[in-house]
């Protein structure tokens, strides 16, 4: 027991980031606005975890997290369709695919050199890999495409061998919770998607 309390006392930032992600992504799975102010927080403290762990990739991802989540945030208030009370959750479409996937290729690379030349990283490729599917995975959720669901599902599992490596045993255990709350976002939204498929317009047809 006391050597769980020094424990806590040596790590209550990480275990307050720790917490706060997991409401961060329960609020994002319920669709409720007030995830973003809770993600910035969390990131804030994670900036200071991942600069102590010389997870610098990670560390720069929380930075962008912050101007995500404000975007986020707004998006979410403002960004609804005319007639519409809030953005509604969509799928990708086809030539939104080619930008998705090119931006995070361009940004792994560009990520992975930066780490293994000028970084003491010990994982700079994997590093690098978590952090541009993070980057792309965000913006998704922030537009509500419903795909970003899969995206965190890779990357929370990779992050999640990553933490065990540097042994960040209070977000592995977050991870291992954000990578099932993955799918369950996934089938949720997938659902509200279908639902709304099969509502009637004004004029008795299908929207």
């Amino acid at each position: 027991m006391l050597q769980i309390f020094y424990w806590v006392e040596s790590n209550w930032v990480e275990l307050l980031g720790a917490i706060l992600g997991l409401i961060y992504i329960l609020l994002s799975i319920r669709q409720n606005k007030w995830c973003w102010p809770v993600g910035l927080l969390t990131s804030v403290l994670y900036i200071y975890v991942f600069l102590v762990t010389k997870f610098y990739a990670d560390m720069v991802l929380q930075v962008y997290y912050v101007g995500a989540s404000i975007f986020g945030w707004y998006n979410w208030t403002y960004g609804a369709t005319k007639g519409r009370k809030e953005l509604p959750v969509r799928w990708v479409k086809l030539h939104e695919w080619f930008w998705i996937l090119l931006i995070t290729l361009v940004l792994f690379v560009f990520m992975a050199f930066v780490l293994s030349h000028y970084t003491d990283s010990p994982i700079p490729y994997w590093d690098a890999f978590t952090t541009a599917g993070s980057f792309v995975a965000t913006w998704m959720l922030a537009k509500k495409m419903i795909e970003n669901w899969l995206f965190w599902i890779v990357v929370d599992a990779v992050s999640l061998g990553l933490y065990i490596y540097k042994g960040l045993y209070a977000t592995v255990i977050l991870f291992v919770v954000y990578t099932v709350l993955a799918l369950v976002g996934f089938f949720q939204w997938r659902r509200e998607i279908s639902a709304r498929s099969f509502v009637p317009n004004q004029q008795g047809e299908a929207p």
